[in-house]
């Protein structure tokens, strides 16, 4: 592990770390690659419940409250977060909701107001708390947002999600050429393959996408979550420094591998 202390160059450095769900969350996997690699973490979380979770998963962590859809908890994180001292090196936006309480509908008979709570929450909350940190981020810090991957975006499990996260992966390169202007800091999006997660688990239909993209990977074998999460911890750690306002794609091979023979006989056959 000293091995990769040294790669990732992170020993010391304060990141952030949003949307610590659970132990099988992508963030809470990156949290621990960072504690490993020997970053100072913070964790930041939508309610008390989800508070006490991530206390339990992370005992000692500084974790701070903010629900992304107050612009009052946002400005108060960044005031709480600058109070730290040391600026941030990295941020870590790991953030979605879509509400599918009433099931999966055809994308036509999407709500305007879930489709817009989506919007605000997966891809806007990354400029507003973007913005609001920017005081407290290193002139070359690293600010990475977790997505999906185009193949997986055209699953119609995703339903409106799927235009939501197409949005947070175009706003990137727009936000490195914004902090431009005035800093180094890095954008960079993770774009996973589908995931065995407790919030995939609630999508209306996942289970079996899930399991077609494990046939289509090159090795038939699913993507699993640490693989995404040392990505993005690479993507958060000057080791990447080179890397700024681009969509990394992590998906196993599946999006490569559509007319993989054993999934083709298959099809048609039954057809």
């Amino acid at each position: 592990m000293d091995g990769m202390k040294d790669f990732l160059g992170l020993a010391g450095k304060r990141v952030l770390v949003t949307g610590v769900a659970n132990q099988k969350s992508v963030a809470a996997h990156v949290a621990r690659i960072l504690l490993d690699a020997g970053a100072h973490v913070a964790l930041s979380v939508r309610d008390e419940a989800a508070r006490l979770r991530a206390e339990e998963l992370f005992p000692g962590l500084p974790t701070h409250l903010c629900d992304v859809e107050r612009d009052g908890d946002i400005r108060r994180l960044a005031q709480e977060v600058s109070a730290g001292g040391a600026p941030l090196q990295g941020f870590l936006h790991c953030l979605a909701f879509a509400n599918y309480a009433g099931g999966l509908k055809p994308f036509h008979e999407t709500l305007r107001a879930d489709f817009m709570q989506a919007m605000d929450i997966g891809m806007f909350s990354l400029v507003a708390l973007s913005r609001a940190l920017a005081p407290a981020l290193d002139p070359d810090a690293s600010v990475v947002a977790l997505s999906i991957s185009t193949t997986s975006t055209a699953a119609a499990s995703y339903g409106y999600m799927a235009p939501v996260k197409a949005a947070l992966d175009s706003a990137i390169p727009f936000m490195a050429k914004s902090f431009s202007a005035f800093s180094r800091v890095r954008f960079n999006a993770v774009c996973a393959g589908p995931l065995k997660t407790s919030a995939s688990a609630g999508i209306p239909g996942y289970l079996d996408n899930y399991l077609y993209a494990e046939m289509a990977t090159f090795r038939h074998r699913a993507l699993e979550t640490p693989e995404v999460a040392r990505l993005a911890a690479f993507l958060l750690s000057p080791a990447s420094s080179g890397m700024n306002g681009g969509c990394h794609k992590v998906d196993a091979g599946m999006g490569s591998n559509f007319f993989d023979e054993a999934i083709v006989r298959k099809a048609t056959r039954d057809a």
